[in-house]
């Protein structure tokens, strides 16, 4: 690597570091440093336990600022350690000091990257589990091979950030792919990160079922809302439901096809549909489907409150053309653009493989400026 190089690389951890060191600023972590020294000097007392409510609180403050506060204390700690280092190894021009620095530059932007990603989650129910739903469009095959893509890159995603994926409902198409499914994504902020993906996803391929090999369109589309917790009261009408049983078509063994254990909740009032078959157990398929239905109705209930999102739910857009917020195209060319930031890819292999945090970087930035 040429010296000009270097130093090339040396002005762009400088202005990194800057950034690091201006947004640490913005979002008061010195302030919550001091918040976070004066809840421990109280756990330290020694009537500290006694009062059992205090207690639960404080130590849940205290888990909260942790979490926050840590990660920005290596960040700095880690900016400002490469900054001094390259610059001294520059002044002496050894060669030794400087080789693994770039490297270690990316390895600071990329943790800065997801950083600067948590203090956008601030908005009401960012920190809660995540429920996707998955829904292919009109297109027979084709479309539902393009949701079941749409599936693994999810949950590729969510195997690499280690969050945890539970399996509601999976329903495969005839010949391939998948008519619908639902998930429940576990960890920390799951919501705050997914909601960025709601919406229609357009993908452009050679189809591998058209036996001329002509280039298809295909959309699906994907709803996520946040899980809600069992405190939060939410009456639905009995009366507005319609239940259905069913056969699962899933994977579950002899005794899943032989019964009709899978459930299909109808919302009728707001049309929404729910439905679950991956437990053997109906009455656990139903109580599964009713908290997925409970969250969807809570998500529509926030929307009808909120002009800024109205229609988020309650007004649902079109499976086609001209309703995509992303675009996946493999010919004849690769790209992945997210049409709303304009964010854009040419490694399709990659997002699909579940490097997506680009594109929800991106938009959450973009959200925080609105």
């Amino acid at each position: 690597m040429a010296d000009n190089d270097y130093r090339e690389a040396y002005r762009s951890l400088a202005g990194l570091s800057k950034n690091i060191h201006e947004l640490y600023t913005a979002v008061d972590i010195p302030g919550q440093k001091q918040r976070l020294a004066e809840l421990e000097d109280e756990t330290q007392r020694d009537d500290f336990w006694k009062d059992k409510e205090r207690f639960t609180q404080v130590n849940r403050e205290l888990s909260v600022l942790k979490k926050r506060v840590d990660p920005w204390t290596t960040l700095i700690k880690d900016v400002d350690e490469a900054e001094e280092l390259m610059k001294l190894a520059l002044d002496e021009n050894d060669e030794s000091l400087l080789t693994g620095l770039p490297a270690a530059i990316e390895e600071i932007r990329k943790r800065f990257d997801e950083t600067e990603t948590k203090e956008l989650l601030s908005h009401e129910d960012d920190d809660n589990n995540a429920f996707i739903s998955i829904h292919p469009g009109a297109g027979g095959t084709e479309s539902q091979d393009w949701a079941s893509m749409l599936f693994r890159m999810y949950f590729r995603w969510a195997e690499k950030n280690g969050f945890t994926v539970d399996v509601f409902d999976y329903t495969p198409g005839e010949e391939a792919g998948i008519k619908s499914s639902t998930v429940l994504v576990k960890g920390d902020f799951a919501y705050g990160f997914l909601k960025s993906e709601m919406g229609v996803h357009r993908l452009v391929r050679i189809s591998p079922f058209d036996a001329n090999k002509r280039r298809h369109t295909s959309f699906a589309s994907v709803e996520v809302t946040p899980e809600i917790s069992e405190e939060i009261e939410l009456n639905i009408d009995e009366n507005d439901l319609k239940i259905d049983t069913y056969r699962s078509s899933g994977a579950g063994g002899q005794h899943v096809n032989k019964t009709e254990s899978a459930v299909r909740i109808t919302h009728i009032p707001s049309g929404i549909v729910v439905q679950c078959q991956n437990e053997r157990s109906q009455h656990k398929n139903k109580a599964f489907a009713m908290k997925v239905l409970k969250s969807r109705l809570y998500e529509l209930e926030k929307a009808q409150h909120q002009e800024a999102i109205q229609g988020k739910i309650g007004e649902k857009k079109d499976i086609s053309w001209g309703n995509q917020i992303r675009s996946y195209v493999f010919q004849p060319y690769t790209l992945v653009k997210d049409h709303r930031t304009n964010e854009e890819t040419g490694n399709v292999e990659a997002v699909f493989d579940g490097a997506v945090d680009r594109f929800i970087h991106s938009y959450l930035k973009m959200r925080n400026r609105v």
